[in-house]
């Protein structure tokens, strides 16, 4: 734990989210504050951006389409998948070679 203050202990953490209905992602970092009330009772806050928010791990929404099947990933995911990838090379095509008298067989007639 990063910052112990009396009964207080913040922890940083950070996730990649991936929404699998509109393919939409994006990354939030979290402090987490483990509190202990008086009576012992350990409480859990998330806090992003300034404000308490749930925890993340526990129903996730897309921030696109409100959607709720959120996949969760290790920081880093959703950039390394927004940066340009090189195409790969594509095999060049098989040669065909043609010869006249294939293209010409549909025309030809029978002797009969």
């Amino acid at each position: 734990m990063s910052e112990i203050a009396g009964q207080i202990a913040a922890v940083h953490e950070s996730y990649a989210f991936a929404c699998m209905r509109c393919g939409h992602g994006w990354e939030q970092s979290y402090a987490i504050e483990h509190h202990t009330d008086t009576d012992g009772h350990e409480c859990v806050r998330y806090i992003a951006d300034g404000r308490v928010v749930p925890s993340p791990l526990s129903r996730p929404v897309c921030q696109n389409c409100d959607g709720h099947v959120v996949r969760i990933m290790r920081a880093g995911q959703v950039a390394s998948v927004r940066r340009p990838r090189p195409e790969p090379a594509l095999p060049a095509p098989a040669a065909h070679h043609w010869h006249l008298s294939d293209l010409l067989h549909p025309f030809q007639r029978r002797a009969s």
